[in-house]
Protein backbone atom coordinates (compact mmCIF):
# COMPACT_ATOMS: atom_id res chain seq x y z
CA UNK A 1 0.00 0.00 0.00
CA UNK A 2 0.82 3.22 -0.83
CA UNK A 3 0.60 6.72 0.75
CA UNK A 4 -1.66 7.65 -1.41
CA UNK A 5 -3.26 4.76 -1.79
CA UNK A 6 -7.06 3.91 -0.39
CA UNK A 7 -7.33 2.39 2.45
CA UNK A 8 -10.11 1.36 5.37
CA UNK A 9 -10.18 2.32 8.64
CA UNK A 10 -7.89 0.59 10.91
CA UNK A 11 -8.48 1.49 14.42
CA UNK A 12 -5.16 1.86 17.18
CA UNK A 13 -5.40 -1.20 19.20
CA UNK A 14 -2.87 -0.29 21.98
CA UNK A 15 -1.05 2.67 23.38
CA UNK A 16 1.69 1.99 25.73
CA UNK A 17 4.23 4.00 27.80
CA UNK A 18 7.28 3.76 29.81
CA UNK A 19 9.79 6.06 31.14
CA UNK A 20 13.50 5.32 31.90
CA UNK A 21 15.98 7.37 34.11
CA UNK A 22 19.30 7.42 32.11
CA UNK A 23 22.20 8.71 34.49
CA UNK A 24 24.78 11.23 33.37
CA UNK A 25 28.35 10.03 33.63
CA UNK A 26 29.44 12.82 35.89
CA UNK A 27 27.09 16.14 36.51
CA UNK A 28 25.56 18.04 33.69
CA UNK A 29 24.57 22.01 33.71
CA UNK A 30 23.57 24.86 30.54
CA UNK A 31 23.14 28.08 31.21
CA UNK A 32 19.84 27.59 33.61
CA UNK A 33 19.63 24.05 34.23
CA UNK A 34 21.19 21.57 35.98
CA UNK A 35 20.82 17.42 36.12
CA UNK A 36 22.78 13.82 36.98
CA UNK A 37 19.81 11.76 34.93
CA UNK A 38 17.54 12.26 31.54
CA UNK A 39 14.24 11.14 31.85
CA UNK A 40 13.21 9.83 28.26
CA UNK A 41 9.53 8.63 27.78
CA UNK A 42 8.95 6.40 25.37
CA UNK A 43 5.79 5.74 23.58
CA UNK A 44 4.59 2.87 21.73
CA UNK A 45 0.89 2.24 19.47
CA UNK A 46 -0.40 -0.57 18.02
CA UNK A 47 -2.63 -1.41 14.93
CA UNK A 48 -2.73 -3.61 11.95
CA UNK A 49 0.20 -5.56 13.39
CA UNK A 50 2.60 -2.30 13.33
CA UNK A 51 3.76 -0.64 16.24
CA UNK A 52 5.05 2.83 16.10
CA UNK A 53 7.12 4.88 18.26
CA UNK A 54 7.37 8.32 20.02
CA UNK A 55 9.53 9.60 22.62
CA UNK A 56 10.18 13.05 24.47
CA UNK A 57 12.35 14.23 27.75
CA UNK A 58 10.46 15.14 30.26
CA UNK A 59 9.26 13.84 33.75
CA UNK A 60 7.77 11.27 35.03
CA UNK A 61 4.47 13.16 34.74
CA UNK A 62 4.61 13.27 31.13
CA UNK A 63 4.15 9.48 31.22
CA UNK A 64 1.45 9.38 33.63
CA UNK A 65 -0.23 11.80 31.50
CA UNK A 66 -0.50 9.78 28.88
CA UNK A 67 -1.22 6.61 30.24
CA UNK A 68 -4.43 7.92 32.52
CA UNK A 69 -5.53 10.49 30.29
CA UNK A 70 -4.46 10.09 26.30
CA UNK A 71 -4.41 6.79 25.99
CA UNK A 72 -7.77 6.63 26.42
CA UNK A 73 -8.43 9.24 23.08
CA UNK A 74 -6.32 7.19 21.18
CA UNK A 75 -7.69 3.80 21.22
CA UNK A 76 -10.07 2.95 19.36
CA UNK A 77 -9.21 6.10 16.75
CA UNK A 78 -8.43 5.83 13.27
CA UNK A 79 -4.60 5.01 12.67
CA UNK A 80 -4.59 7.24 9.78
CA UNK A 81 -6.46 10.21 11.47
CA UNK A 82 -3.49 11.70 12.60
CA UNK A 83 -4.79 14.92 12.66
CA UNK A 84 -8.27 14.40 14.14
CA UNK A 85 -6.35 12.46 17.14
CA UNK A 86 -4.13 15.35 17.10
CA UNK A 87 -6.92 17.65 17.75
CA UNK A 88 -8.59 14.92 20.91
CA UNK A 89 -5.38 15.15 22.66
CA UNK A 90 -5.54 18.86 22.48
CA UNK A 91 -9.02 18.97 23.87
CA UNK A 92 -8.68 16.26 26.55
CA UNK A 93 -6.17 18.39 28.30
CA UNK A 94 -8.53 21.80 28.64
CA UNK A 95 -8.72 21.41 32.02
CA UNK A 96 -4.63 20.68 32.82
CA UNK A 97 -3.19 23.18 30.79
CA UNK A 98 -1.34 23.21 27.30
CA UNK A 99 2.17 23.75 27.85
CA UNK A 100 4.58 22.15 29.49
CA UNK A 101 3.94 18.04 30.66
CA UNK A 102 0.70 18.40 28.50
CA UNK A 103 1.68 19.37 25.44
CA UNK A 104 4.89 16.93 25.90
CA UNK A 105 3.02 13.95 26.37
CA UNK A 106 1.07 15.04 23.62
CA UNK A 107 3.89 15.14 20.85
CA UNK A 108 5.32 12.15 22.23
CA UNK A 109 1.70 10.32 21.12
CA UNK A 110 1.63 12.18 17.82
CA UNK A 111 4.57 10.69 17.25
CA UNK A 112 4.27 7.37 17.78
CA UNK A 113 0.72 7.50 15.78
CA UNK A 114 2.97 8.97 12.82
CA UNK A 115 5.23 6.56 13.05
CA UNK A 116 2.74 3.94 13.10
CA UNK A 117 1.01 5.31 9.83
CA UNK A 118 4.15 5.29 8.12
CA UNK A 119 4.82 1.62 8.85
CA UNK A 120 0.61 0.72 8.40
CA UNK A 121 1.61 2.27 5.06
CA UNK A 122 5.02 1.23 4.01
CA UNK A 123 6.73 4.08 3.63
CA UNK A 124 9.77 6.05 5.30
CA UNK A 125 8.21 8.42 7.64
CA UNK A 126 10.17 11.28 5.72
CA UNK A 127 8.26 10.43 2.91
CA UNK A 128 4.82 10.51 4.35
CA UNK A 129 5.50 14.03 6.03
CA UNK A 130 7.38 15.09 2.67
CA UNK A 131 11.05 15.09 2.11
CA UNK A 132 12.26 18.39 1.52
CA UNK A 133 16.12 18.16 1.03
CA UNK A 134 18.43 14.88 0.93
CA UNK A 135 20.69 15.58 3.95
CA UNK A 136 21.10 18.11 6.45
CA UNK A 137 23.91 18.98 8.05
CA UNK A 138 25.11 17.83 10.96
CA UNK A 139 26.37 19.20 14.36
CA UNK A 140 27.62 17.68 17.84
CA UNK A 141 26.29 19.21 20.38
CA UNK A 142 27.41 19.44 24.02
CA UNK A 143 29.73 21.30 25.86
CA UNK A 144 27.76 21.75 29.35
CA UNK A 145 29.06 24.46 31.27
CA UNK A 146 29.73 22.36 34.14
CA UNK A 147 32.48 20.56 32.10
CA UNK A 148 36.44 21.41 32.75
CA UNK A 149 37.96 23.15 30.30
CA UNK A 150 39.76 20.14 29.24
CA UNK A 151 36.82 18.11 28.70
CA UNK A 152 34.93 21.27 26.74
CA UNK A 153 38.37 21.19 24.52
CA UNK A 154 38.47 17.24 24.14
CA UNK A 155 34.80 16.66 23.38
CA UNK A 156 34.38 19.13 20.93
CA UNK A 157 37.56 18.52 19.51
CA UNK A 158 37.08 14.91 19.15
CA UNK A 159 34.08 15.47 17.31
CA UNK A 160 35.84 17.98 14.31
CA UNK A 161 38.64 14.94 14.44
CA UNK A 162 35.86 12.13 13.86
CA UNK A 163 34.66 14.47 10.99
CA UNK A 164 31.61 16.71 12.41
CA UNK A 165 32.39 20.39 11.04
CA UNK A 166 30.17 22.05 13.27
CA UNK A 167 29.94 21.98 17.00
CA UNK A 168 27.72 23.47 19.99
CA UNK A 169 28.66 24.55 23.14
CA UNK A 170 26.56 25.85 26.63
CA UNK A 171 27.00 29.43 27.74
CA UNK A 172 25.28 31.76 30.42
CA UNK A 173 26.04 29.18 33.58
CA UNK A 174 28.92 31.99 35.09
CA UNK A 175 28.96 34.61 32.16
CA UNK A 176 32.23 36.34 33.38
CA UNK A 177 34.24 32.80 31.81
CA UNK A 178 31.96 32.22 29.12
CA UNK A 179 34.19 34.17 26.54
CA UNK A 180 37.11 32.12 28.38
CA UNK A 181 35.22 28.97 27.08
CA UNK A 182 34.53 29.90 23.64
CA UNK A 183 38.46 30.63 23.28
CA UNK A 184 39.38 27.69 24.58
CA UNK A 185 37.02 25.79 22.22
CA UNK A 186 37.80 27.90 19.49
CA UNK A 187 41.44 26.44 20.03
CA UNK A 188 40.65 22.82 19.97
CA UNK A 189 38.74 23.07 16.95
CA UNK A 190 40.93 25.32 14.52
CA UNK A 191 39.75 27.75 12.08
CA UNK A 192 37.36 25.78 9.55
CA UNK A 193 34.78 24.07 12.50
CA UNK A 194 31.78 26.38 12.54
CA UNK A 195 31.28 27.07 16.20
CA UNK A 196 27.77 27.79 17.95
CA UNK A 197 26.64 29.07 20.92
CA UNK A 198 23.27 27.84 23.43
CA UNK A 199 22.88 29.90 26.59
CA UNK A 200 19.37 28.08 27.26
CA UNK A 201 17.91 32.01 27.95
CA UNK A 202 20.34 32.57 30.37
CA UNK A 203 20.90 36.14 29.58
CA UNK A 204 19.41 39.60 29.83
CA UNK A 205 18.87 41.36 26.90
CA UNK A 206 21.60 44.06 27.44
CA UNK A 207 24.38 41.10 28.55
CA UNK A 208 23.57 39.27 25.20
CA UNK A 209 24.39 41.71 23.13
CA UNK A 210 27.61 42.28 25.00
CA UNK A 211 28.09 38.51 24.72
CA UNK A 212 27.74 38.18 20.92
CA UNK A 213 30.01 41.12 20.18
CA UNK A 214 32.63 39.51 22.68
CA UNK A 215 32.19 36.28 20.50
CA UNK A 216 32.39 37.48 17.96
CA UNK A 217 36.75 37.26 17.25
CA UNK A 218 36.03 33.61 17.53
CA UNK A 219 33.87 33.45 14.89
CA UNK A 220 30.55 32.12 16.55
CA UNK A 221 28.02 31.75 13.54
CA UNK A 222 25.18 30.68 15.95
CA UNK A 223 23.57 31.96 19.16
CA UNK A 224 20.93 30.16 20.48
CA UNK A 225 17.92 30.99 22.81
CA UNK A 226 20.37 34.28 23.97
CA UNK A 227 17.12 34.98 25.93
CA UNK A 228 14.18 33.25 27.17
CA UNK A 229 11.96 32.45 24.16
CA UNK A 230 9.07 33.64 25.17
CA UNK A 231 10.94 37.25 24.81
CA UNK A 232 10.07 37.91 21.17
CA UNK A 233 11.05 41.78 21.46
CA UNK A 234 14.44 40.76 23.14
CA UNK A 235 15.27 38.10 20.44
CA UNK A 236 14.33 40.32 17.45
CA UNK A 237 16.49 43.39 19.17
CA UNK A 238 19.25 41.20 19.33
CA UNK A 239 18.97 39.46 15.95
CA UNK A 240 18.76 43.15 14.62
CA UNK A 241 21.77 44.59 17.01
CA UNK A 242 23.98 41.51 17.22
Amino acid sequence: MTATASRTRIAVEALDVAAYAIPTDAPESDGTAAWTATTLVLVEARAGGRCGIGYTYADLATATLVRDVLAAVTIGSDAFGTAATWARLVSSVRNLGRPGIASMAIAAVDNALWDLRARLLDVPLAALLGIARERVPVYGSGGFTSYTLERLQRQLGDWVAAGIPRVKMKVGRDPASDVARVRAAREAIGPDAELFVDANGAYRRKEALRKAHEFEPYGVTWFEEPVVHWDFEGLREIRERA
